[in-house]
């Protein structure tokens, strides 16, 4: 029996939001394996850093050039060859023998992510052109992601607690043959090959200058912040992007019109969902370590635990686009970029043994929070351009999320460290060998098990040692985490504060130019 269009409509959200989980699913599942990394596979805190963020690196840095080649050659065989080598690559790693090879498979999942992620947006703008049914649809592709970034640790937890940590990468599998099944029925074609040409100089230079600017703040920690690496680092990915600005700029058809960045609806809304995913990426890497090192919890109990973050975040999705369509962009995003600083500052304030109501709390605020500001960004970022270029508007929504998570692994990790490793070598750990001791800097998992052996007589110190250390970091991580949200705040004042338009959806497809270049 043939689908009447409402009912299409409908089994192709399905389809692209459950790939959408998919991806967003392994952005956090790991998470709560970083442990069992640490014990099983040697991994060092760096290494940890990079399990996770190798995936959000390369996903981050492909994902506007995968956006752009799949409105010129097809957004759905983009979308089923991504989901394709995305269970591969999930596959294959559940058989990594070496923190080193695993980096290298999260790297495959992440560039496979960069292909699915822009498709699935680009495909909901083309199948619900009106921008009131739109905005809904992006409220639920929404809140699906949300839900996948944050039950990604319930669903590790529940895992980990039955069987070793490579089932956190095999469960992946499944996850993507089913949405790969459910895109091939039911997603139609769409492309645009005469407006979305081929530009190789801006893939390469923007590809090259997302990379470059993930890949140095995550090293620089290690090799300083003032390092000549890292100088030189942050100085090619700013010269990539203002050469990438000067080519688009000089291209009559460029694969994104950077002049878009001077209009709020658009620059703004990016740097929002940016600070967002920052907050969200950078809480999920430390408190699932806070649950399992500090307070003692299994990996199924420490998932279940973050699960209102997840619950809130859905929520707060679905709403956010609601209240948007009455209240305004603007107002809704600042409400939820507040309530964002507001859960930081809690959590910096929160002593080491919190109780969890308190916990529960912080995360509500977080839930709604990210909710409220992440599906009206999204929607008013799609706004802006015409379903030709609806993949590489999606991309740099999606860019922005990456980046923005990535950044928050890297800078929130970075500041736990450092602060971390600086106070345990003021307390009793620094009387111990050196190796011995540098060990424990290096590794929250080795310093708990050197604790966890030593003479009865000095185990207790050991352990309040690492505690009290663990939550030097984690606090001030938090403050820096609620200032980035504050600062983002500035960012959606400049959002449009009227409640959104429906225009015809003839309107969005007669008048691209129109869409591409607003006036200012």
């Amino acid at each position: 029996m043939s689908l009447t269009v409402p009912r299409r409509r409908g089994a192709v959200l399905f389809a692209v939001c459950l790939a959408a989980f998919a991806i967003n699913l392994d952005t956090t599942i790991v998470n709560v394996a970083l442990p069992d990394l640490s014990r099983q596979l040697h991994a060092t805190t760096r290494d940890l850093q990079w399990i996770v963020d190798g995936y959000n690196l390369a996903f981050a840095a492909l994902v506007l050039t995968a956006g752009s080649l799949g409105d010129r050659f097809g957004r759905r065989p983009a979308l089923l060859l991504g989901l394709a080598s995305f269970g591969l690559a999930s596959a294959l790693g559940a058989m990594a023998g070496g923190p080193g090879v695993l980096i290298a498979l999260r790297v495959l999942m992440g560039a496979s992510a960069a292909v699915i992620f822009p498709t699935t947006l680009s495909v909901i703008t083309n199948t619900f052109p009106d921008r009131r049914e739109r905005a809904k649809a992006v409220g639920l592709w929404g809140a699906v992601t949300g839900l996948g970034v944050a039950v990604g640790p319930v669903c590790g937890g529940l895992l980990l607690a039955h069987f070793a940590w490579p089932s956190v990468f095999l469960a992946l599998v499944p996850v993507a043959l089913v949405a790969l099944a459910a895109a091939w029925v039911w997603v139609p074609e769409s492309s645009a090959p005469a407006e979305a040409r081929l530009d190789p100089a801006g893939l390469v230079l923007s590809s090259g200058a997302i990379g470059t600017l993930v890949y140095t703040v995550i090293e620089a920690p290690v090799r300083g912040w003032t390092a000549p690496a890292t100088i030189a680092g942050f100085a090619v990915a700013a010269a990539l992007a203002a050469a990438f600005v000067v080519v688009e700029r000089a291209r009559p058809r460029p694969m994104i019109d950077v002049t878009l960045f001077r209009t709020p609806a658009f620059a703004a809304a990016s740097g929002c969902v940016t600070v967002a995913f920052f907050a969200l990426f950078g809480f999920i890497f430390l408190v699932t370590q806070y649950f399992q090192f500090v307070r003692g919890y299994g990996t199924l109990s420490t998932g279940v635990r973050i699960l209102p973050v997840a619950a809130t975040l859905a929520l707060g999705s679905v709403g956010g686009v609601a209240l948007a369509t009455r209240a305004g962009t603007r107002a809704v995003v600042t409400a939820g970029l507040l309530l964002l600083a507001s859960s930081f500052g809690w959590i910096a304030a929160s002593p080491t043994f919190s109780s969890y109501t308190s916990v529960v709390g912080q995360m509500v605020l977080m839930g709604f929070g990210l909710g409220l500001t992440t599906a009206p960004a999204t929607e008013s970022i799609l706004s802006v351009l015409p379903p030709a270029k609806a993949g590489v508007g999606s991309a740099v929504n999606d860019a922005t999320r990456e980046a923005g998570g990535t950044l928050g692994v890297a800078v929130l990790g970075s500041v736990f460290t450092s602060l971390y490793a600086h106070h345990l070598a003021t307390t009793s750990f620094g009387a111990l060998p050196p190796a011995t001791a540098a060990a424990a800097r290096q590794s929250v998992g080795a310093a708990l098990r050197i604790a966890a052996q030593a003479p009865a007589a000095s185990q207790r110190s050991l352990l309040d040692a690492v505690r009290h250390s663990f939550m030097t970091g984690f606090h001030v991580a938090g403050v820096v985490a609620a200032a980035v949200c504050l600062l983002g705040v500035l960012a959606a004042l400049a959002l449009p504060g009227g409640p959104l338009t429906a225009p015809s959806p003839a309107a969005g497809r007669t008048a691209p130019d129109a869409l591409a270049r607003p006036a200012l």
